[in-house]
Order: C-alpha cells, then sequence, then structure tokens
C-alpha cells in the first residue's frame, strides 16, 4: 500500500511527508520527506526498512544545455574539478575519506542537470554529507589543477571519439537539434572549446548555478530524515553559503518545444562494423504519452524477445547489436534504433528497420506484445529500486526535473492502463515522421 502526493510547493523551514509505503501488514516500509532549509536548498529523504546502506546525491539544476557556445563542456569541467580540492582537504584526501570505509563515490553531468553521487554503509552517511558538502560549496578551482584536469578532459573526449557508438549517437543529436543548438553539442566539449576555456569562465559558472537554489541533496537508505538534515545544514553551512535570500528553482519547463530537423549525416572512422542510429522526434518527459511510448519501445526493440532483435538479430543475422531508444528532455524528445553491422549488411539492416518502423505506425503491436513490453517494464523498474543508490536516484530526480514524485505503485498502475490504441495512436504519431539517419563507418 502506498500513499503520495503532488510534490507541494514548500516555503524555507518547511518539513512535509510526501509518500509512504506499507507491507500487507500495515509496517512502513519506506517514507519520503523533504525540508527546504535556507537558501533555498532542498533536502529530500527516503527512510527504507531494512537496509544497512545509505546512498546521497546532489542534484545541481544546470547541464549542458546551460551553457553558451564559449562555455561548451564547462559543466562537465566543473564536474571533474570538483574533485580536486577544496580550502579543507586535497584531491587525495577525498578520495581516501570515502576509499577508507569502503564507499562508491562518482559524478556525471547531463544535458539538464550534474550529479553528484556517494553509496556508504548507513553509519557513514554523514562523512558522505560532509565530503560532498565540502566540494560543492568550497572547491578551491586552482588554476594548477584547471590545467592537469584540461588534459585529462580532451583524453576523454578523444576516448569517446574512438568509441564508435558514441560517435554515431552524438551525430544523431547533432543531426536532430543542430550543431550550435544547445542539445545538439556533446556534453563533454569539443577540443577546441576545451582548450579555449579559462580558469576565470569556470569560476564564474561554479558562481552563478551552483546556488543552494538550484541544487537537491537526496538521500534513501536506512536513515532518519531530521539526522540527514542536520548533516546537511552542517555540511553545506560553510561560509555561510547557505545564507541567501532564494526560494527553490522551479523544474525547468520549456516555453516552447525545441525543434527537431531530419536529415542524414555520415562520418568516416577506421572502424570495423558500420554503427547505425535512425529515428526521429519522440515526446518530452511530462507527455502522457510516455507510458505508451515506454511500452512500445520495449516491445520494439527492448531486449531478446523483441520485434526488431528477433528479426534483425535472429532471424536474417544481420547484426550483433540492435535496440531502440527513448529520450525525454523538459521540451523535446527522440526515438531511434540503434544498429551495429558489418559494411556489407549496411543496406540490408535499414530496409528490414524501416520496414518495421512502418509496420508498427501502420499496425501498433500485437497484444502478446503489449503484455511482454508492460511485464518487462515493471520487472524493470520494481529490480531497479531495489538498492538505495536507484531509490536516491528517483526522488532527487523527480524533485529537481519534474513536477511530481509518482509512488511506484502509481507508476505501475500507469504502465498496466496502457492499452492497445494508446501504443497505436503513439506508434502512428512518433513512426510516420521523417527520419533522422546518422551512420559511422568505414570509407
Amino acid at each position: 500500500m502506498t500513499t503520495a502526493a503532488r510534490t507541494p510547493d514548500l516555503g524555507r523551514g518547511t518539513t512535509r511527508t510526501l509518500q509512504t509505503e506499507k507491507d500487507g501488514a500495515g509496517r512502513v516500509t519506506s517514507r519520503v520527506r523533504r525540508t527546504v532549509l535556507p537558501g533555498g536548498l532542498r533536502v529530500i529523504t527516503e527512510q527504507l526498512a531494512g537496509v544497512r546502506s545509505a546512498s546521497i546525491g546532489v542534484w545541481v539544476g544546470v547541464g549542458s544545455r546551460d551553457e553558451s557556445p564559449t562555455l561548451h563542456g564547462c559543466s562537465h569541467f566543473l564536474e571533474h574539478l570538483l574533485f580536486k580540492g577544496t580550502q579543507e582537504r586535497t584531491a587525495l584526501d577525498i578520495s581516501i575519506a570515502l576509499d577508507a570505509v569502503g564507499g562508491e563515490f562518482n559524478a556525471y553531468t547531463a544535458k539538464e542537470y550534474t550529479v553528484f553521487h556517494a553509496r556508504v554503509l548507513d553509519e557513514d552517511l554523514g562523512l558522505a554529507v560532509d565530503v560532498l558538502g565540502d566540494m560543492i560549496t568550497s572547491s578551491t578551482l586552482a588554476a594548477e589543477d584547471v590545467e592537469a584536469e584540461r588534459d585529462v578532459i580532451l583524453d576523454e573526449i578523444a576516448m569517446h571519439d574512438d568509441d564508435p557508438d558514441d560517435v554515431v549517437h552524438n551525430l544523431f543529436t547533432e543531426q536532430a537539434y543542430g550543431a550550435h543548438s544547445p542539445l545538439g553539442r556533446p556534453i563533454a566539449g569539443t577540443v577546441g572549446s576545451i582548450e579555449a576555456l579559462t580558469r576565470a569562465q569556470i569560476a564564474r559558472f561554479y558562481k552563478r548555478h551552483y546556488r543552494p537554489a538550484t541544487m537537491v541533496v537526496a538521500a534513501a537508505g536506512n536513515l532518519e530524515h531530521g539526522a540527514v538534515v542536520r548533516m546537511v545544514r552542517k555540511a553545506f553551512g560553510r561560509g555561510g553559503w547557505l545564507d541567501r535570500d532564494e526560494a527553490p528553482v522551479a523544474p525547468r519547463h520549456g516555453t516552447k518545444r525545441v525543434r527537431v530537423t531530419p536529415g542524414t549525416v555520415e562520418a568516416t572512422r577506421p572502424f570495423e562494423q558500420v554503427n547505425v542510429v535512425l529515428g526521429m522526434e519522440g515526446v518530452d518527459r511530462n507527455d502522457e504519452r510516455r507510458f505508451a511510448l515506454g511500452v512500445l519501445n520495449t516491445a520494439l526493440g527492448g531486449g531478446t524477445s523483441s520485434r526488431l532483435f528477433q528479426e534483425v538479430r535472429e532471424v536474417r543475422g544481420l547484426a550483433y547489436s540492435v535496440f531502440s531508444f527513448a529520450s525525454h528532455h523538459a521540451d523535446s524528445g527522440l526515438v531511434g534504433v540503434s544498429v551495429g553491422c558489418l559494411p556489407n549488411k549496411l543496406d540490408d539492416v535499414l530496409a528490414v528497420v524501416r520496414t518495421e518502423l512502418a509496420r508498427v505506425a501502420r499496425d501498433g503491436i500485437t497484444e502478446e506484445e503489449l503484455a511482454r513490453g508492460k511485464g518487462q517494464l515493471r520487472g524493470g523498474l520494481v529490480l531497479g529500486l531495489e538498492d538505495s543508490g536507484s531509490r536516491m536516484s528517483r526522488i532527487g530526480k523527480a524533485e529537481l526535473v519534474q513536477d511530481e514524485l509518482l509512488a511506484i505503485d502509481e507508476v505501475m498502475a500507469r504502465i498496466d492502463g496502457v492499452s492497445l490504441e494508446q501504443v497505436r495512436d503513439v506508434a502512428r504519431q512518433v513512426f510516420s515522421q521523417p527520419e533522422i539517419l546518422a551512420v559511422v563507418g568505414p570509407a
């Protein structure tokens, strides 16, 4: 049994219980609570019964789409630099702190947000909160660290340029949104943009975007909400960092839909395979059709029993890897099919994929595929929330970028409620559009 509430607009200093899950005997198995601290910093926790771990993440509402052309790659560059040291800790101190207690510690940058996260034993949560708070609020951004990390990021860009899957997906996104669009540019930046970024530019970006009002601290596991709030207040209150007169920044909403441009783009690389992404415009993350599209995507190319896997690999032997995907942003989305094949199989692969997409657009999917797609989504959802890290990500992302935190039972109900007609409608609407095609491989 689950009780849930739409995420309310909370004033500073307020605490609310957002969700409570109970087992069949009425015992509480999960409780989600949220507090807004001074400066607009939100703390959201999920207290879980029967676990010994705790996960924490700092979700920052800035990503690569928030960068101007001259700052391209700055979000990702800054993510790296926050691990390089503070006034209290060196880079080695930061690494040792979590390694010494067997913790897991990392970060990543996306198009619309940046996340710093750690997973530790419940008794070490205070240490993780303190280290993250120190990094987020008090990074020194030393000039020598900027130069050292610049070379690391250039090496990372080179590594991605050697990965055919990364190259083709970047090309696909660039064709869809345009090379000069914030959504169309690669998250890590380019060699030119990273070489041109200065320490002063990065420092200004840090000061402008890393504010309490743009952040969510999310934690899940064996914890108590009030204790986490006290930890966060202490760790993030360094140097008066929380002493600001701001309210939490609302989730990002596009004032208008981002234009998607169909077309074909090719790149020559000395790879053994040809890598292909064929797709079209999808739906944004708040579109009610996303549940029907999720079922459709799973049935079409979400596993070994999917239509594309069976037709492309099992029946015809045209490729080793084939899958479909759907990506969602605040004001846009993409769907597509990704395939890697031998160069002499490319024409056959494209013919089969186009035939299957046209068939789905015309006829939808079968009752059996609908049931299998729902089952796969439900199973993936529940199994994916078996650990504290996944639970932390669920509440952190919902708080930062979505208008509501859906209870797990509500998500399951929405998946179960998807009908054949809804799937047929979204298939017809999406797969009847002009295609975007990206191809990478030998000349």
